[in-house]
Order: structure tokens, then C-alpha cells, then sequence
């Protein structure tokens, strides 16, 4: 069971969430090839994307009257709490807006008693995220069951309380949301100009140049299915394991976050032993994300969302490609050549074989990374501050919302403040 220090050092008192709740249940999804559970359908129905740390007021889709009586997904109202447990979006929070919905088993649901304010609770939970996410467990789409969702702890205050606490953080909560937003929309600006520089870069230097698919001058590899790992296998040290988790803004790799595996394990899989000058692509979930290798600190391999690319430098500069992905040639083709709709995007394997690259000689793509080095490094920087003040507003975010969830400060005098702006 979980370890709930997050409230011990406060004055309030305890309780499992569970006995503050009318109802709490995970959902269910009608089955996909029953035309009838989803055809004309009524029911408002989320995935576990939607929940991401804000009110709920978007849904997924809509399923019918027969699909939600054939599958073990279930009705809440508004104003219920809302938890996804597994994936990428694992312990975010959320409640709904909806009057009423349903969700899919990867969301927990808590219908709270009349005397909660279920504000409040989306405030706890939120305060609580860093230790709801130290219980998850599996591989790659690790998650928490639900014994540890209902078996959370959670401040038992007065309704009263529970009202002049979550008032407060609306209000205050809301003008930090605020300059996260402005801050938010200067990096998109920015990461715009960056792409926007490396097509217009690369485009200028190559009008006599041809195109040539990526396996002609490049080899491609990643973890294929017998070589799967699982998160028991990761080790304290030894060879790295480079998840996409681990690329830098900057295309370089933060060997600090990288998790470890046996030399047994790294031996099995020749083909994507990393060496200096290879290229790496994320190509499941977050597709696109691009480091380049240098500087390799020791015997190190990938897991099974990343691709690893080895151009013959004779043809290639393994930077000249590394920028080529990073612009729009490679988003425009991914884009056309993308069939999926679903939440979760791949980059498969025998797909990017196929991915067209304008390959002029060495010399201009000399030339064209000299000039993307430059100028290219000065918008990382600039990037890399606007990210550190972002992080920064996230944290103080954080901060306060634990610090009166958990009773460490009282809302007084400056709540009439807040309450007259």
C-alpha cells in the first residue's frame, strides 16, 4: 500500500478516500466491433486523455444505451473526481463538467458524499501526484490498480474548510494558470521559429540537390518484439537504456534520467548498441522527438519506442540529418503518411525506410550545419530559459496548492485580498 507522507506532518486529520465517496469505480469500453455500441450513440464517454489536470469539459465519444449496458463502464454526474491510471497521462486529475458521462478503464471515478467539496479533493489529489505515481507497476504502459486509488489519504476537514480552501486556490491557482499560459504561448512561438529557420535553412541550400530515401544512405533498427523489456529488468547500474523521456531539448541525451540494464541484455541486441554519430528518433506515443550521440559515456542501448539511425557519413552528415528531421520535410511526409487516428501515433520502422531526404554533397551539408550550429544554439538558449521559467511557475503552482491542502498555511487575510481582484 502506498506511502502517504505527504499528510503526516499536517494537523489535519486523516481518512481513505473511499469512505468520503457515495460510489468509486475504474470504467469500461464497449467493444469496438459492435456497430450498435457506438453507431448514433447519446453517452457522453472519456478516455483517460482527457484528464489533465484541469476541469473535464471535452469528451472522447459517444456510446450507446446497449454499449454502456454491455461493458463495465459506468455513469457519474457532475462535479465527480476523476483519476487516469495508466499511460502517459498516469495520476492526472480531474473533474468533470459534464452532467453526465462515462469513461473507460483507465479512469477512476469518485462520486464524493454531500458534505465534500469535490473541489477540494481535486486540489488533494493534485497535491498527492508525485505519490500516487511511486505505486505504478507494469511495463510500458505502467499504471496503479484501482485498490490503490480508493485507499488514497486524504485530509477529513470540515465542509466549511474544504469550501474557504478551494475558493482561495481558484483564485489564486488562476493567476499563475495565467502566466503559465502567457509563458506557455512565447515557447510555442519560439519552437515555431526554430523549425521554421531549419526548413528555410536546409530548403535554400539544396534546389539542385535529389531525394533519396533514408535506407539507401542509412541503417535503421529498434527493439523488436523478443528483445521487450519490462520495467523489473532496470537495474541500479551498468549499460544505459535511453527512453524518450531522456532527449534533451537540444538533441543531446540526459544520461542522468536513464535507467540501466544487464550487459546480457545490451549484448542480445547488437543492432541498436549505440555508438558515437548515430541519430536517434522516438517513433510511439510522442513521435519525433530527435537526439543526435556524442560524447557516449559507456556501453549503452534503447528501448523499444526509440529508433536508432546510422547515416554513412560518406553520404550523410549525421547532424545534417539530425536538423533534416527536426524541420518540416520530416512533419509534412509523417503527416501525409499517417493513417492512424488514434490517441497513441507510431513511427513504424519500415515506414521511415521510406522517408525521403534531400541529400546534397558533404560540402553544403557542411555548410548548412554551420549556419543552423550558430544561430540555431542562440534560439535553444533562449528556449531553455523560457522552459526554466515555465517550470519554475509549475512549481510554484505545486507548491501552493500543497501547502493549504495540507494545512502547512492558513487562508486568511490575503484571501480577502484575492477574492476583491
Amino acid at each position: 500500500m502506498m506511502n502517504n507522507n505527504w499528510l503526516y506532518s499536517s494537523k489535519f486529520k486523516r481518512k481513505r478516500i473511499k469512505f468520503l465517496c457515495k460510489l468509486a469505480f475504474s470504467g469500461g469500453t464497449p467493444k469496438t466491433n459492435h456497430y450498435d455500441y457506438w453507431n448514433n450513440g447519446t453517452i457522453k464517454w472519456l478516455a483517460s486523455g482527457e484528464i489533465q489536470n484541469k476541469v473535464v469539459q471535452n469528451f472522447t465519444d459517444l456510446i450507446t444505451n446497449k454499449g454502456l449496458k454491455n461493458s463495465s463502464a459506468r455513469l457519474f454526474p457532475k462535479n465527480t473526481l476523476l483519476l487516469a491510471m495508466t499511460g502517459a497521462t498516469c495520476g492526472n486529475v480531474g473533474i468533470s463538467s459534464l452532467e453526465i458521462a462515462c469513461a473507460n478503464q483507465s479512469v477512476y471515478s469518485y462520486i464524493l458524499n454531500d458534505n465534500t467539496h469535490p473541489k477540494f479533493y481535486y486540489y488533494a489529489l493534485l497535491a498527492m501526484r508525485d505519490e500516487i505515481l511511486s505505486n505504478q507497476n507494469g511495463g510500458a504502459q505502467a499504471g496503479i490498480n484501482g485498490k490503490v486509488c480508493k485507499n488514497l489519504i486524504v485530509p477529513d476537514i470540515s465542509l466549511a474548510k474544504q469550501k474557504q480552501i478551494a475558493d482561495f486556490l481558484d483564485k489564486k491557482v488562476l493567476l499563475v494558470d495565467k502566466l503559465i499560459d502567457i509563458k506557455k504561448q512565447e515557447i510555442e512561438v519560439l519552437i515555431k521559429q526554430k523549425k521554421d529557420f531549419v526548413t528555410r535553412s536546409i530548403k535554400e541550400a539544396i534546389d539542385s540537390s535529389s531525394l533519396t530515401d533514408i535506407k539507401y544512405f542509412s541503417t535503421t533498427n529498434g527493439r523488436i518484439g523478443w528483445q521487450g523489456l519490462t520495467t523489473a529488468e532496470y537495474k541500479q547500474e551498468g549499460p544505459y537504456l535511453i527512453t524518450g523521456t531522456d532527449f534533451n531539448e537540444d538533441g543531446s541525451i540526459n544520461y542522468n534520467t536513464c535507467v540501466h540494464i544487464t550487459l546480457k541484455r545490451y549484448k542480445e541486441a547488437s543492432k541498436i548498441q549505440v555508438r558515437n554519430g548515430d541519430v536517434l528518433i522516438t517513433k510511439d506515443g510522442t513521435v519525433g522527438k530527435v537526439a543526435i550521440i556524442d560524447n557516449l559515456p559507456c556501453e549503452t542501448s534503447l528501448n523499444s519506442g526509440v529508433l536508432l539511425i546510422r547515416p554513412d557519413t560518406k553520404k550523410c552528415l549525421s547532424r545534417y540529418l539530425y536538423y533534416y528531421l527536426k524541420s518540416d520535410y520530416f512533419w509534412d511526409w509523417f503527416k501525409i503518411n499517417s493513417k492512424e487516428a488514434a490517441t497513441i501515433v507510431h513511427l513504424y520502422q519500415q515506414q521511415f525506410n521510406n522517408f525521403p531526404v534531400y541529400l546534397p554533397s558533404l560540402s553544403i551539408q557542411e555548410r548548412i550545419v554551420s549556419n543552423l550550429d550558430y544561430k540555431y544554439k542562440k534560439l535553444e538558449k533562449l528556449l531553455l530559459i523560457k522552459n526554466l521559467h515555465l517550470n519554475e511557475l509549475y512549481n510554484y503552482k505545486k507548491s501552493i496548492i500543497y501547502e493549504y491542502v495540507s494545512g502547512k498555511k492558513e487562508v486568511s487575510h490575503e484571501f480577502k485580498w484575492l477574492k476583491s481582484t
